[in-house]
């Protein structure tokens, strides 16, 4: 059996030269385009993520013209999940790849499964949603509310750190982590993190933040980060270097967003 990690990045066509916050000093890191301290970064996402989490969705809508469910689509199909897996999702507060998830899984079980092991194995499904910002995951929860899945025992929300998990070694079949990838403060802790399981633009963006939002300043920082996420190939070695094998990535809409997946045996 073998865990599949997959990870969905964002990028800008207009890349400025990345470079490791360990180039600029020892105790920095980048908040887009700033030059923080390392013990202050998480606390600046955080209040990003407060501030966008009631429109975060839509904002995405608006962002991507709708493209990014497409892109979620082809992220879960590539994890091509199972019934009865455990599964983690991280930074996936709003619930929207983990509910894709879920659907996939109940397609399957109604084309393959009788009914009376369907009930067995949805009981035993473990779909877990860990985000380490609290509005985020009550905005997932509302959603899976207003889906009816609200006492579904299959979805579990955790609020947890994707550089400190605390599920057990060797206790998932999948991972899963999105466009939050780019605001993690140490890339190498989150893709370590990811390997313990292992049992099976600048000027439109921020205006149409103000514009839907009221909030030009964190969907600033929001394309800042993108632009300083590492290419393509630079993420897929560090994938690479955490662990995995058979690393890869595939670049949707020519590069703008760009799927890394890699197995652990």
């Amino acid at each position: 059996m073998a865990l599949r990690m997959i990870t969905k990045s964002l990028r800008s066509k207009l890349l400025p030269r990345f470079t490791p916050a360990s180039m600029l000093h020892s105790h920095a890191t980048s908040f887009g385009f700033k030059e923080v301290r390392e013990e202050e970064k998480s606390q600046m996402v955080g209040n990003v993520f407060s501030s966008v989490a009631s429109n975060y969705d839509l904002m995405n809508d608006v962002m991507s013209g709708g493209l990014h469910r497409l892109w979620k689509d082809r992220l879960v199909s590539k994890l091509n999940p199972f019934p009865g897996m455990r599964h983690l999702d991280v930074a996936g507060g709003t619930g929207d790849v983990a509910f894709r998830i879920l659907e996939s899984l109940n397609s399957v079980s109604r084309r393959a499964v009788q009914d009376v092991l369907q009930d067995n194995l949805q009981e035993e499904t473990q779909i877990y949603i860990c985000d380490i910002n609290t509005n985020m995951l009550n905005v997932g929860k509302k959603r899976a509310q207003e889906r009816g899945l609200e006492d579904l025992r299959s979805l579990r929300w955790v609020e947890g750190d994707a550089e400190a998990l605390c599920f057990e070694d060797a206790s998932m079949d999948g991972y899963t982590i999105a466009f939050g990838i780019r605001n993690v403060t140490h890339i190498e802790k989150v893709l370590a993190e990811a390997y313990r399981y292992d049992y099976y633009s600048f000027l439109v963006i921020p205006a149409l933040g103000e514009l839907v939002a009221g909030d030009r300043e964190s969907y600033q920082y929001l394309v800042e980060s993108i632009r300083r996420f590492p290419p393509q190939d630079m993420f897929a070695s560090m994938i690479a270097d955490a662990g995995f094998q058979k690393v890869e990535y595939e670049n949707l809409v020519g590069g703008v967003v760009a799927i890394h997946s890699g197995l652990k045996f």
